[in-house]
């Protein structure tokens, strides 16, 4: 190959060469260009976006970026008094997060936490809840306390103390409800005698001082307990609740009636002929056999309608109305019993709305007492006269004839029903219940809510720890069959015990059970000193939370 050509074959390498390495800078510019454009435009759109996320900011605050309490505050609302669950709770609270001002919605562990603590402020409150003086009787703390004793899922029976103002019906236009009235003692046991509950009356009476009266159902352990404290000199007045005695009155009357187990096991079989079918809506309603003359009512109502359905007169075979009239079996034989039933029950049931709703007095009694004669069995007139007289002397001693003293016990009928089906999940277990009902009583504040906050977290775990749950007993034991024995307790020891208690125990205690006789030289004793000059409060109280298990 010549000189020249050698030349020309080096500038046409070196030319293709330039042209290659051209052509990957120009790329180079051009992509360079691109992504400083594009880097241009997204610091814009970034410091655009960051200048709405501070104009949002501002807008947060200044609609009111709400302090913790307010949170605790509105969440106890939804759970208490909304009556939703503690997931909804934390769901609520998140979807309104940005229009109340919340930054981050608490979890349902954090809300289970702070009903809990509630628990707690509440029961170290409780002994300071006083009623309105009654000079009738001036040793007391003006207060009625209700006592009922319920079952929940386990070996536990739950006995709750509610206290009520005396003079409610003064102050308040309806009947009790659960924010009217303050827990001030819950336990659970294995089993509750007039002996136990006397027992633990007494410790409340010692930090609280006497009631002015029980309100209480017909039941004989409860009946046993007042008599005790009577006999250790701590008695008070005992009212019987309205709705238990008119369904002991009815039970009385009719339970060994010739006609009412016909009827009972007629709607029974009426019940299993109209459901699964097109009359399945004319269904009797559910009467559970337990306590079922508290709302047997309901199923002679239902009777009496459903029989007003079938008019006399002929039906077309294959109607509605033969079906109907198919499936009442013996129903139409019980019709003397159903309006026999329904006067006597109609009657008591109007009594009652007058008397929970105003109180018994002499003014309500009065009101009563044609409701009383249009019964059609003069047995159940009579016995309910009784009934009020009696009631009606004790709130003539309690100085309340003419204002109107409660009767009704409702009140902890609907705090027993809330705990067992409001935030217990799928096993009522009566230990966790009972650690609950005293924040259903009452309406939670914005100060309690501060006071909230002011329980530490070591605190509610020694709060709770002795208490084991089911759910955790059924882990242990079924991952761990080895250790079955673990779920024996000792004989006669509570679940949990919550009550208020003075403080330094052991030093202002006071033997409230012990009579001491004094004699004369010759050994004849001395006539008892007056119970009415004993302190029953002897040093500054306070509070003291105790939960025990095994």
């Amino acid at each position: 190959m010549s000189q020249l050509s050698k030349m020309h074959h080096s500038r046409d390498q070196w030319k293709h060469k330039a042209k290659q390495r051209g052509k990957g800078e120009r790329y180079e510019r051009r992509e360079k260009a691109r992504i400083k454009a594009e880097r241009d435009q997204i610091t814009q759109a970034l410091k655009a976006s960051e200048a709405r996320v501070r104009e949002l900011e501002t807008r947060l605050h200044g609609l009111a970026t709400r302090p913790k309490v307010d949170v605790v505050h509105v969440a106890l609302q939804l759970f208490l008094e909304a009556r939703i669950s503690f997931r909804a709770v934390s769901r609520v609270l998140a979807l309104l997060a940005l229009a109340l001002g919340i930054r981050k919605a608490p979890c349902a562990q954090t809300i289970i936490n702070w009903v809990l603590r509630l628990t707690i402020v509440r029961i170290d409150a409780a002994r300071t809840v006083r009623g309105v003086p009654l000079d009738p009787a001036p040793f007391t703390n003006g207060l009625i306390w209700m006592i009922d004793i319920s079952i929940g899922l386990g070996s536990g029976k739950i006995l709750a103390v509610l206290a009520l103002d005396a003079h409610h019906h003064q102050r308040e236009s309806g009947a009790p409800a659960l924010h009217h009235v303050h827990c001030i003692g819950v336990a659970v046991a294995d089993s509750w005698t007039g002996e136990r509950i006397a027992a633990l009356l007494g410790r409340l009476i010692a930090t609280m001082g006497r009631p002015a009266a029980y309100l209480k159902d017909s039941g004989s352990d409860l009946h046993k307990a007042v008599a005790v404290l009577e006999d250790d000199g701590l008695g008070s007045p005992c009212l019987d609740d309205i709705s238990h005695a008119a369904a002991g009155m009815l039970k009385r009357t009719y339970q060994h009636h010739p006609a009412f187990e016909r009827f009972v096991s007629a709607c029974g079989r009426v019940s299993g002929k109209l459901k699964h079918t097109l009359l399945a809506c004319l269904a009797p309603p559910t009467v559970r056999t337990k306590a079922r003359f508290m709302n047997v009512h309901r199923l002679f109502t239902w009777a009496d309608r459903v029989l007003q359905l079938s008019p006399p007169g002929g039906a077309k075979r294959g109607s509605l109305l033969a079906k109907l009239r198919g499936a009442l079996d013996d129903l139409p034989d019980c019709k003397a019993l159903i309006k026999r039933f329904q006067g006597d029950a109609g009657a008591l049931m109007a009594c009652q709305e007058i008397l929970k709703t105003r109180g018994l007095a002499a003014a309500t009694v009065a009101q009563c007492a044609p409701l009383i004669d249009t019964m059609p069995t003069v047995a159940i007139g009579q016995e309910f006269r009784t009934y009020l007289a009696h009631q009606l002397g004790i709130a003539t001693t309690l100085g309340l004839a003419h204002v109107g003293v409660p009767i009704s016990s409702d009140a902890i009928e609907s705090l027993f029903g809330v705990g067992k089906r409001h935030g217990v999940g799928e096993t009522p277990d009566a230990a966790r219940i009972a650690l609950r009902l005293p924040a259903f009583c009452g309406t939670p504040t914005r100060e309690e809510a501060e006071q909230v906050l002011g329980v530490s977290m070591g605190r509610q775990h020694e709060f709770t720890a002795a208490c084991t749950s089911l759910t955790q007993q059924r882990r242990e034991v079924l991952s761990h069959p080895g250790r079955l024995a673990s779920l024996a307790r000792e004989p006669d020891s509570p679940h949990v015990e919550l009550i208020p208690r003075p403080k330094k125990w052991a030093k202002n205690g006071v033997n409230l059970y012990t009579k001491k006789r004094y004699g004369n030289d010759n050994g004849t004793p001395l006539a008892p000193p007056d119970e009415s000059t004993v302190i029953e409060n002897a040093g500054p109280p306070v509070c003291e939370r105790r939960a025990l298990t095994s």
